[in-house]
């Protein structure tokens, strides 16, 4: 009934800047929070940021990426800049929806490959 399609990963040198996108289509009466995660290799998957009512951000982020979203387009969007080689990982979107049939239900995207490597 949902899914949440991303898009934006890819390469890119230290210092450098990606922009992520997750869209969610399908029927869809509301989305509640939308956040984004990641998942390094070896390791466990992790919040990066989220945003409902407010945003929040992992301490190792901050100042670095912005989570934003478009109502009207279903969309999330994290803006990653000054990228590290520790933001190594599959980046995952995730939203809180209500469907038309009145369930709400917790949805992934299936993942976008970000690398940062000079």
């Amino acid at each position: 009934q949902v899914r949440l399609v991303e898009s934006g990963g890819g390469l890119v040198q230290p210092g450098g800047s990606l922009r992520l996108s997750c869209a969610a289509f399908g029927r869809i009466f509301s989305i509640n929070v939308m956040a984004w995660y990641r998942q390094a290799p070896g390791k466990e998957r992790e919040l990066v940021a989220a945003i409902g009512g407010s945003t929040n951000y992992a301490e190792s982020v901050k100042g670095r990426f912005t989570i934003s979203r478009d109502n009207a387009k279903n969309t999330v969007y994290l803006q990653m800049n000054s990228l590290k080689p520790e933001d190594t990982a599959v980046y995952y979107c995730n939203a809180h929806i209500l469907t038309t049939n009145q369930a709400m239900g917790n949805y992934w995207g299936q993942g976008t490959q970000v690398t940062v490597s000079s």
